[in-house]
């Protein structure tokens, strides 16, 4: 198997930094002191030490390399996050084999093209809220049951406990070269079938080192583990910063006890994503009303009380520092979170570039961009289309089995095609426009970029999601969909939502120029999730999927000549 791209002429990382290096490190320095926590039902919780990691994962390794299976060999890890979950990828690496991660809420027919694309010959399995998608590993597929999986996983696989309590660990601590193959990360698939994205330990490794100097992560540090695993972001913030920082990793037991878990972590530093930090404002508001809670921060003392009992109850009373990432947040929202002395820095990436290639710094400067390029890492915009392209060491090997794709992926002179739309601003700071595949051409043949309208749009505090569409019509159309908390107050309020999201229509067309001025809005109550095939694992709105949806009924719904309609 070739692996060759631009990206890969990058200098090679100091070995000292590789994630199985960090770990043996750790694993001398700091051997007793408490590396990962796991929390079960009912509020019970297990540590693993430095020592119990790097010995867990070596005899898991012992087994791995017992089956004889060839050097390089993919093996797939489909669970929710947790120290199992890492400890299993230790084991890969450490074992000559190669790790696919697998999103735990996707489809079994799209894990079966994944395993089959790959070439999976093992699955670790572990916690998951569903058992039907195991039906997408084939046959051949050898499973091993992680901590925390289905009892009937556990039932029909070897356990890990019991694999790691009958093997001796590997002999040594096991290396890898920083050149070879690491992980094939499967895309989200917005658009179609996952393309796997190749990274080498050095490239992964690079990922993360572009943004360590900003987030400044060191043993002292706490960090809290929810969002995917499988995702880039993830991975590379909380799995490789952990290994490379040394701090103390903690995980969620459930949705029911997530903010539970969070204050038992109590992170000093805190990664998620837009549409969590909405949710997290849309219950403080639901409890202080905006009016209020903006009274009362304006009083010297009790403003200062109130901004630690809403950091505490949200879990972030120790944050030094919070990143966002997946999708631009909106400077209103990050004024917000200002306001409460809660900080946020924003990181702009994709799984092509190992994660951040780019973030910002704290303060009202940065808002609305996605800030300078990472340590190492360069940026231009191409003339002709305005894409954002990128010269970064994290840049992937390319795509599995895929050379074409891997062609289209680079330029000529082996910088990265990002697929986004930008504008550099004099201070270096990249701006963001949206993907140039999302904009569309209306009917009058003026180009729209969605993406800004719908930041805009959503700022409505009875919005849980929306998407801009208009491709072929007269005036682009907006779908909103109600939060919980608006859904909630119907029927009763159902005129006074009409008539405030109408004035929320107004507001926000007059910020536009006339083309991209939203024609109505329509309001939906069904939740967009990735079970129902409108969202990404990552939660991110699958476009062609809703746009399917609405297209049937933009026509009728137009003939009403009414500023909001509604999903009936």
């Amino acid at each position: 198997m070739e692996i060759r791209s631009p990206g890969s002429r990058q200098p090679a990382v100091d070995p000292a930094r590789l994630p199985l290096q960090n770990l043996y490190h750790w694993e001398h320095e700091a051997a007793g002191r408490v590396f990962m926590t796991q929390p079960f039902a009912g509020g019970r919780t297990r540590d693993y030490t430095w020592r119990q990691t790097a010995d867990e994962a070596r005899r898991m390794a012992a087994h791995l390399a017992a089956q004889d299976w060839p050097p390089g060999s993919r093996i797939g890890i489909l669970g929710k996050n947790s120290a199992g979950w890492i400890m299993a990828d230790l084991a890969i690496w450490m074992a000559g084999h190669v790790s696919v991660p697998l999103y735990p809420m996707q489809a079994a027919d799209n894990i079966r093209q994944i395993a089959v694309h790959s070439g999976m010959v093992a699955c670790f399995i572990g916690k998951l809220d569903a058992v039907d998608l195991l039906a997408g590993l084939t046959p051949g597929i050898v499973r091993l049951a992680l901590p925390l999986a289905p009892a009937s996983v556990e039932a029909a696989a070897p356990r890990w406990d019991d694999i790691v309590a009958a093997t001796l660990p590997v002999a040594g601590s096991p290396l890898r070269a920083g050149a070879d193959l690491c992980s094939i990360i499967y895309t989200s698939g917005t658009t179609g079938q996952a393309k796997g994205v190749m990274h080498s330990f050095d490239s992964l490794t690079s990922g993360w080192l572009t943004v360590r100097r900003q987030l400044g992560i060191s043993p002292t540090d706490r960090t809290f583990s929810y969002l995917p695993l499988a995702h880039i972001m993830e991975r590379s913030a909380l799995e490789l910063g952990s290994l490379d920082g040394g701090c103390h990793l903690y995980f969620a037991e459930s949705l029911d006890s997530f903010m539970a878990d969070l204050q038992r972590a109590r992170p000093t530093l805190f990664i998620s994503v837009p549409r969590l930090l909405l949710k997290f404002q849309q219950g403080v508001l639901a409890k202080l009303p905006a009016p209020r809670l903006d009274r009362l921060l304006t009083i010297p003392v009790l403003g200062h009380f109130v901004r630690r009992k809403i950091q505490k109850g949200l879990g972030l009373d120790a944050a030094r520092l919070c990143g966002c990432g997946s999708a631009p947040l909106s400077a209103d929202l990050l004024r917000w979170y200002d306001r409460l002395g809660i900080r946020f820095v924003e990181g702009y990436g994709m799984t092509e570039l190992a994660s951040a290639s780019h973030m910002t710094e704290v303060g009202p400067d940065s808002w609305g961009t996605v800030g300078r390029p990472g340590d190492g890492v360069d940026h231009r915009i191409d003339p002709q289309t305005g894409e954002v392209q990128v010269l970064s060491a994290g840049a992937a090997l390319g795509y599995y089995l895929a050379p074409e794709l891997t062609a289209e992926l680079f330029t000529e002179d082996g910088w990265l095609r990002t697929g986004d739309k930008g504008e550099i601003d004099a201070a270096g700071r990249l701006r963001l426009i949206g993907r140039i595949k999302d904009n569309f051409k209306s009917s009058k043949g003026k180009y729209v970029a969605p993406a800004p309208i719908e930041h805009k749009l959503i700022q409505n505090p009875s919005l849980d999601a929306c998407l801009v569409i208009g491709a072929g019509l007269n005036q682009p159309v907006g779908v909103v969909v109600l939060n919980e908390a608006a859904i909630a107050r119907l029927p009763a309020a159902r005129a006074e939502i009409e008539a405030d999201l109408a004035n929320h229509l107004q507001a926000v067309n007059a910020t536009l120029d006339p083309h991209e001025r939203l024609d109505y809005l329509v309001i939906s109550t069904r939740a967009w999730t990735p079970e129902n095939g409108m969202l990404t694992p990552t939660l991110k709105a699958r476009r062609a999927s809703i746009e399917k949806h609405f297209s049937a009924h933009i026509e009728t719904w137009g003939k009403r000549n009414a500023p909001v309609v509604w999903e009936e």
